[in-house]
C-alpha cells in the first residue's frame, strides 16, 4: 500500500520537508516519534511513500500513528477525510489523476537534468513508456502511477519490464517534473 498523494502532501506540510531523499524520510520518522512517542521504521515509511516495493499491508497501528501525527484520532478518520479530498481533487492544468486519463492519451514529462519521457495511458493507473531520453525507464516499460503533479517528483509505484516487476521508481527528485498532454 502506498499512501495517497493527499496524505503524502499532509506529511510534507507537517514535517516541513519535501520527502525527496532518504534523509528526509529518516527525519520524518524521527519527527513522528517525537510528536507521538511511537516509532515507525524508516523502511516502513519508505514503503508507504512508494520508495520501496512491497505487497505487504501495513498494520492498522502503524497507520493510526501516522493519523495521530497529522492530528487525527485514528486512521479511519483520516482515511474518510482523504477519500473526500481525493474525490474533489480533480484535474487541473498542474496535475493529472492517471485513472481519469483517456486510454491512448499521451503525457510528455521532462525533468532535470535533461530527461524526457513520453507515456501512453493504458487505462487505470498504468502507463506505457513510448519514449525515454536519458532516463532509467526504458521504452516498453509499464509503470503504475496514481498522480502526475507539476513541480513534484513522479512517484512510480511499480515498473514492469519484460514481464518482471522491478519495484518503485522516482523521477525528478531534486526539482520535480514538468508535463503536457497530447492526443495519439
Amino acid at each position: 500500500m502506498i499512501l495517497s498523494f493527499h496524505i503524502q502532501e499532509l506529511l510534507r506540510n507537517k514535517s516541513g520537508n519535501e520527502l525527496r531523499q532518504p534523509s528526509d524520510i529518516e527525519q520524518l520518522t524521527l519527527d513522528i516519534e517525537k510528536i507521538t512517542n511511537e516509532h515507525i521504521g524508516v523502511n516502513t515509511m519508505k514503503r508507504l511513500l512508494g520508495w520501496l516495493s512491497d505487497e505487504r499491508t501495513p498494520r492498522t497501528t502503524t497507520l493510526d500513528v501516522i493519523a495521530r501525527y497529522l492530528g487525527y484520532d485514528n486512521w479511519e478518520v483520516l482515511q474518510e477525510l482523504d477519500a473526500k479530498s481525493n474525490s474533489s481533487f480533480g484535474e487541473t492544468d498542474h496535475s493529472i489523476v492517471t485513472e481519469k486519463l483517456p486510454v491512448g492519451q499521451f503525457v510528455h514529462i521532462t525533468y532535470q537534468p535533461d530527461r524526457q519521457l513520453t507515456l501512453k495511458s493504458m487505462g487505470g493507473q498504468n502507463l506505457l513508456v513510448t519514449e525515454s531520453l536519458n532516463s532509467k525507464l526504458h521504452v516498453g516499460d509499464i509503470i503504475t502511477v496514481t498522480h502526475i503533479v507539476e513541480g513534484y517528483p513522479l512517484l512510480v509505484a511499480d515498473v514492469q519490464r519484460d514481464g518482471e516487476h522491478l519495484g518503485a521508481f522516482t523521477a525528478g527528485k531534486a526539482r520535480g517534473i514538468s508535463f503536457h498532454r497530447s492526443e495519439g
